[in-house]
């Protein structure tokens, strides 16, 4: 993701070299909580680690602020599109359209 060789903070006391790691993915669901926040796959390591920080938080960490737009962007748009269309019918579950709402502000947040 980076060329340098700055350490990022994994969280439980845990560091990788950014220009080690090759993928992070947001972990979802149930499967998310008690410091469950992310997977990072690391050069020569076979599993991934699970990571107590966010993605958002690493990439900031790694320099690549431009590559935290894409998800959260994606999930507001797919967000008032939906709003839109329900508009449009006359039928607007507010409840879902909050909880949505809620967890794409939840996934904004920078804490680690």
């Amino acid at each position: 993701m980076t060329s340098d060789t700055r350490m990022v903070a994994l969280g439980f006391g845990k560091f990788a070299r950014a220009n080690r790691i090759f993928a992070l993915e947001r972990i979802t669901g149930e499967e998310r909580g008690d410091g469950r926040r992310t997977r990072v796959w690391i050069e020569g390591v076979a599993e991934p680690f699970i990571a107590s920080r966010t993605e958002t938080t690493m990439l900031r960490d790694m320099g690549q602020d431009a590559a935290m737009v894409g998800p959260e962007l994606d999930e507001a748009l797919d967000l008032a599109e939906r709003l839109a269309a329900a508009a449009d019918e006359g039928r607007v579950d507010l409840s879902d359209l909050g909880r949505r709402a809620r967890r794409l502000l939840a996934s904004t947040t920078a804490a680690s």
